[in-house]
């Protein structure tokens, strides 16, 4: 019972009750700044790729505007070429079936 009493004494003399709870403390406020550094890290890439989604974004949009201003001259060609057809006495050839989607093109088309 001594011998127990004096390896008590020896670790309460050591680290008291108030020690331990501070290392714990250090420790979970360690292990916390690591998780928000990594959070930190993480909300980073995906900073990152949303700005490289933006960029591509913007870039398909300026794509299809440059899509869009070359059909609406197109069509404004082929009209023009068909009212000289027609004004030259001539009859224009057929046009071909045209697909669906191509239609919904022409609908949206502001010429």
């Amino acid at each position: 019972m001594t011998g127990l009493s004096g390896v008590w004494a020896v670790r309460s003399a050591r680290r008291t009750p108030k020690q331990e709870r501070r290392d714990d403390f250090t420790a979970v406020s360690e292990q916390q700044a690591a998780i928000a550094e990594q959070q930190g890290r993480a909300i980073e890439r995906l900073e990152n790729r949303v700005k490289a989604r933006e960029s591509e974004a913007e870039a398909q949009r300026e794509k299809l505007a440059e899509n869009d201003e070359a059909i609406a001259w197109l069509l404004v060609r082929v009209r023009d070429l068909v009212a000289s057809i027609r004004k030259g006495g001539g009859e224009p050839p057929t046009a071909r079936p045209m697909s669906a989607r191509a239609a919904r093109v022409l609908e949206r088309s502001d010429v």
